[in-house]
């Protein structure tokens, strides 16, 4: 598994990592299995949210990392109606205790809520002191929006941007993912499968990427991933819950698509023009 520097934080982490968005809907052996084999292939970064399953996927993990927890780089994120600087600790310190642990490596704004930006940065530099998180950012913020929270917090302290990016969605490669290159912020594509709406075999984007695929002997879903880390900010955290997905999805880590084989799934899948930033 390739890994990278991940924003400013001294550390590197793998360009492919595990997404938990409605695995509660799953089957929850299955889902550990999953998990547990992501983490064997590298995929060490785990990522949830108070909000999935309403605290139920943070309690699966709990269950799933005991005894790995010092193996992954856990992310969990809280909702902007919990974004005041009390509201923020007080949701912080439940997602603790449903995940079994004692701190998490990064917490994110889930998205912009009506709380000033000024507080919620003050709720997470307070749990940074307390030693509860290790580092924040944001999730589902515009370009227009990162600008305000760059204004309100000290330099290099925003890790991360965590956004809708699929090969059907590429909106926030006109001013997000610009954004976040110049300042040194990661960007960390949810959804980076399409959320099921991959391109069909019988789509011409779906007809390159099965022959874009064949020339490397790898999956039509790893060509996708691929595409996505392609620049050097940016890493993808599909969802899997079964142990064969979960490691199709870690294939991707290890693969590096040429400049002509990019330039072909560009034009097959073109970005468009700018419309706002889309959120699920």
């Amino acid at each position: 598994m390739r890994t990278r520097p991940f924003g400013p934080l001294d550390r590197s982490l793998p360009v492919i990592g595990l997404g938990t968005w409605q695995l509660e809907r799953d089957d929850r052996a299955a889902a550990i299995a999953a998990i547990h084999r992501g983490v064997e292939l590298g995929m060490t970064h785990v990522d949830t949210a108070e909000m999935y399953g309403s605290g139920h996927v943070e309690e699966l993990l709990g269950e799933a990392l005991a005894g790995r927890r010092d193996q992954v780089f856990l992310a969990s994120k809280v909702l902007p109606e919990h974004g005041s600087r009390a509201g923020v600790i007080a949701a912080c310190e439940a997602s603790l205790r449903r995940l079994r642990t004692d701190h998490l490596d990064l917490y994110l704004l889930h998205w912009r809520g009506e709380h000033p930006l000024a507080d919620t940065v003050a709720g997470f530099e307070a749990l940074v002191a307390a030693g509860k998180i290790a580092a924040w950012g944001v999730s589902n913020f515009a370009a227009d929006d990162l600008d305000e929270l760059r204004a309100v917090a000290d330099a290099g302290r925003i890790t991360c941007n965590q956004v809708l990016y699929h090969l059907g969605e590429r909106t926030i490669e006109h001013a997000v993912i610009p954004w976040c290159e110049r300042h040194g912020v990661a960007v960390v594509a949810y959804s980076p499968l399409g959320a099921g709406d991959f391109p069909s075999p019988r789509s011409a984007g779906g007809r390159a990427l099965a022959e874009v695929a064949a020339a490397y002997g790898a999956t039509a879903y790893q060509v996708a991933l691929a595409f996505l880390v392609r620049t050097p900010a940016v890493f993808a955290i599909p969802k899997a819950a079964r142990r064969a997905h979960v490691e199709d999805d870690a294939g991707a880590g290890e693969l590096e698509l040429s400049a002509a084989d990019v330039a072909r799934l560009d034009a097959a899948f073109p970005r468009g023009r700018w419309r706002g930033l889309p959120t699920l």
